[in-house]
C-alpha cells in the first residue's frame, strides 16, 4: 500500500496524535474508492485526538462531526483551529458510542478506524446503537484490528509478550466479523476484506515514545504481525426494511 494522502503530514504530528496503528493510513486504506460524496456530513465515531477527523476534513472534503468519549472536545478544537479548520468543517463532540447523542437519520456516513471492536462486537450494537443515526442509503466505513485465524484457544507467546488473553478478547478473524455483521437487519454488506495495512502501521505507532506503545513493542519485534491484521467493512443502510 503506497499512503500518498498520509504521507502529506508531518510524522511528529501523527506521532503525537495517535493512539495505536497509524489511523490515517488505515483510513487511507479503508477509503480508497469510498463511495461518500464530498460535503457529506461524516461522522468520525472514536475519533480520539482528532487526526483521523482532519484527514476526512482536508483529503476528502467532508463535513465532520469528531465523536469521541475518552478526548476533550475543547483540546480538539483547539487543534482544529490551529489545523486552520471552522466549526462549519468540523465540531467535535464528547459522545459515548453506546448512546450517541444524535437525531435518527443525521449523518450521511460513519468512518470508524480502529476503535469498533471495543464497542460493536455484541451483534445488536450495529442495528440498535449505530445504523439508525445514519440517514437510509448512506454508508458506513470500518477498519477494525484483527487476527489473520483466531488463535484463543491456543495464544502464540509472541502476542502474550505486550497482551493478555482478556486483551486479545479483542481482536478476531474476518469470519468472527462476518459471523457480527451478517446479523444486521438495517444494513447490506458492500464488502468485507483483509487490509494490505499491517506491519507498517504497527510500526509507525511502536516508534511513539509513549508507554502504551512501548508496551506493545515487545509483540510487534517479536513477530507478532504475522498473526494479526486489520480488516475493512463497509456497509450501506438499507432504503427500506
Amino acid at each position: 500500500m503506497i499512503y500518498t494522502r498520509s504521507k502529506k503530514y508531518d510524522k511528529e504530528l501523527i506521532r503525537s496524535k495517535i493512539m495505536g496503528p497509524n489511523p490515517i493510513k488505515l483510513e487511507e486504506e479503508l477509503l480508497s474508492d469510498h463511495l461518500i460524496p464530498a460535503d457529506s456530513l461524516v461522522m468520525d465515531l472514536g475519533s480520539g485526538q482528532g487526526l483521523t477527523s482532519v484527514f476526512l476534513v482536508k483529503e476528502y472534503g467532508f463535513k465532520v462531526i469528531a465523536a469521541d468519549l475518552w478526548s476533550n472536545p475543547t483540546d480538539n478544537k483547539h487543534f482544529f483551529d490551529e489545523m486552520g479548520l471552522t466549526p462549519h468543517e468540523i465540531i467535535p463532540v464528547h459522545a459515548d458510542a453506546e448512546d450517541l447523542p444524535f437525531a435518527h437519520d443525521t449523518f450521511d456516513a460513519v468512518v470508524c478506524t480502529d476503535s469498533y471492536n471495543y464497542f460493536g462486537r455484541n451483534k445488536h450494537y450495529l442495528d440498535e446503537k449505530l445504523a439508525p443515526f445514519v440517514r437510509p442509503g448512506g454508508y458506513i466505513y470500518i477498519a477494525v484490528p484483527g487476527m489473520k485465524k483466531d488463535l484463543h484457544d491456543n495464544i502464540p507467546p509472541e502476542l502474550l509478550l505486550s497482551w493478555t488473553p482478556e486483551q486479545l478478547d479483542y481482536i478476531h478473524d474476518i469470519n468472527y466479523w462476518k459471523d457480527i455483521i451478517s446479523s444486521s437487519e438495517l444494513t447490506q454488506t458492500v464488502s468485507i476484506y483483509e487490509m494490505q495495512s499491517n506491519e507498517e502501521v504497527w510500526y509507525d505507532w511502536i516508534d511513539c515514545d509513549n508507554e502504551y506503545a512501548q508496551g506493545d513493542k515487545k509483540a510487534i519485534e517479536a513477530g507478532g504481525t504475522r498473526y494479526l491484521n486489520f480488516i475493512a467493512v463497509v456497509l450501506k443502510k438499507k432504503e427500506s426494511i
